[in-house]
């Protein structure tokens, strides 16, 4: 029997560098209140939002993507050409074929990087930085660029109470690479699958059958998404940190899904974080971007010095699906 040969790679992988890209339309909480009947007061009260960013028609899920990317290659110290893989995370890419990631890498010139998109919703971007992290220790990958990115307002109905205050866009990426020491920890992830339809779009077919022709939107139980999130979260937020070895007291930044402040609040208060822990915020100037609000957040919490190199971060996300994840890595 023939024997395979196998690859190996470093012992360790961490993230290199962060960069973000925020849409040029800065949207307050007064531009959506009259569509879904509500106030700026409610919306804030209801999530803690009070603007967020809307993309112009040149500012696309590639473009978003690229920007961000040369920001992590630039921080990380990286060329482009050296990527091995580009990973990219998004439910806002309009095309069911070919994914954003292979327009993204060919931008980028990373010289026949392997690419493709991933669809875990909010979860994307944490799933990314776990496959990331294996393919450069296993061999598969020097380098590799994990990128969130959304387009939500093309998704959103203006009209929906239950949606259009919260969905937002924006682009966040890291570079995941070799490290001498641990720099990104076990990732804990799952599915809940029972409530598969809590966050969805509609299917094409059912829009077919209608005979409506309109770009089918995002619909969310909130309720029950609400409660999932603030009890269910906070359990894997800590298996988490109990994979990585990590305490609370030992732990210097807290960066959930911009999803909601109050499920943040509430995750908060379950992990028994000290006043110590800075906690990502993002949400209320940025919204809920899905997939890019992790690493969004950090990038704004890096710029704002509320995350420093060589700092313990938590990063957990949550999303449609119901998926999840949630790793301990090293800020950059």
């Amino acid at each position: 029997m023939t024997t395979l040969r196998t690859e190996s790679g470093p012992t360790y992988a961490g993230v290199l560098g962060v960069g973000a890209y925020r849409p040029s339309r800065l949207v307050p909480n007064s531009e959506v209140v009259d569509a879904i009947d509500s106030s700026d007061e409610w919306i804030q009260q209801r999530s803690g939002i009070r603007t967020r960013r809307f993309a112009t028609d040149e500012e696309t899920v590639v473009s978003m993507s690229v920007a961000a990317a040369r920001q992590a290659l630039d921080a990380a110290g990286v060329d482009a050409r050296q990527v091995d893989c580009v990973i990219v995370a998004t439910v806002s890419h309009l095309l069911q074929t070919p994914s954003a990631a292979t327009a993204i890498a060919h931008e980028l010139g990373t010289d026949q990087a392997a690419a493709f998109d991933i669809s875990a919703a909010c979860a994307g971007f944490c799933h990314g930085v776990a496959l990331a992290n294996d393919m450069v220790r296993g061999g598969s990958a020097g380098y590799a660029l994990v990128i969130g990115v959304e387009r939500l307002s093309d998704i959103t109905d203006p009209t929906d109470r239950g949606t259009a205050f919260i969905f937002a866009d924006g682009a966040g990426a890291v570079v995941v690479g070799p490290s001498e020491t641990p720099g990104i920890g076990p990732v804990v992830w799952g599915s809940d699958g029972e409530h598969y339809d809590h966050i969805r779009t509609p299917d094409w077919r059912d829009i077919l059958a209608s005979g409506e022709m309109k770009m089918p939107c995002l619909s969310m139980k909130g309720n029950e998404v609400f409660r999932w999130a603030s009890y269910g979260m906070a359990k894997v937020a800590q298996q988490a940190l109990d994979r990585a070895g990590v305490s609370v007291d030992e732990l210097d930044c807290f960066i959930p899904h911009q999803a909601n402040n109050r499920i943040t609040d509430a995750m908060a208060r379950a992990l028994k974080l000290p006043d110590t822990v800075k906690i990502a915020r993002d949400i209320i100037d940025a919204g809920n971007t899905s997939a890019a609000s992790v690493p969004m957040a950090l990038q704004r919490m890096i710029d704002e010095g509320d995350a420093k190199s060589g700092d313990t971060a938590l990063l957990i996300a949550f999303g449609a699906g119901l998926a999840y994840a949630a790793q301990v890595v090293v800020v950059p």
